[in-house]
């Protein structure tokens, strides 16, 4: 008979893997309590931090579709449940991480795709959500129908979009300088050609100043 106990427990950690737009799993082994409470204060009130039994998680990840994060459920493992801006949890994580190098991260998942630690710290280096939206819409020139779908976009395409929005805008001043450069060379040789030949100049001073 299955204990009520664990079944509860994997039930709230399903619950919270989908109500979360973003998960990141760590390896917190080494520190204090008082810096797991500095770790859950920088993350701030739309996450929690949670410290997990591995084998209840790998239930809880295998009942929500996120087979490949149970390789990473090995030794102490506390997972953050991001369920507000993930560019402001992953900023958060990573400077913690940096002035307590203990803090291990492992991977996570965003918006459903599973993500390596090394995209979690990229992720870190984006903007939040709303400046990325705002210069997506800028660079677009998007209307008012685009502008809103791009709000309602997962915070992954966007950053995508950004990234590649990112690589137009050079290749389109290149082309743009291109196809300019004959119009001033152009340009720089029509007075020449409009100016009358010296001769014809000289003629005309002459016919002038004949007495009629």
């Amino acid at each position: 008979m299955p204990n009520p106990d664990k079944v509860g427990a994997v039930a709230e950690i399903t619950s919270r893997f989908n109500r979360s737009s973003a998960v990141v799993l760590t390896d917190y082994r080494g520190l204090t309590v008082a810096q797991l409470k500095e770790l859950r204060t920088s993350l701030g009130a739309t996450s929690t931090y949670a410290v997990v039994k591995n084998t209840l998680t790998k239930r809880a990840v295998s009942a929500v579709g996120y087979d490949d994060l149970a390789p990473l459920l090995i030794g102490p493992t506390a997972i953050a449940f991001i369920e507000g801006e993930p560019v402001e949890a992953a900023k958060a994580l990573r400077n913690f991480s940096r002035t307590n190098p203990l803090l291990i991260i492992k991977g996570g998942v965003l918006d459903g795709k599973m993500l390596s630690t090394e995209e979690i710290n990229s992720l870190a280096d984006l903007e939040s959500r709303e400046v990325l939206l705002g210069r997506l819409a800028g660079g677009m020139n998007a209307s008012l129908s685009k502008a809103a779908a791009l709000f309602q976009a997962p915070l992954s395409q966007v950053a995508r979009l950004a990234a590649a929005l990112a690589e137009k805008k050079p290749a389109e001043a290149a082309s743009e300088a291109a196809s300019e450069a004959p119009a001033v060379e152009a340009g720089t040789e029509a007075p020449a050609a409009a100016s009358p030949p010296p001769e014809a100049a000289d003629n005309s001073v002459a016919s002038a100043d004949t007495p009629s």
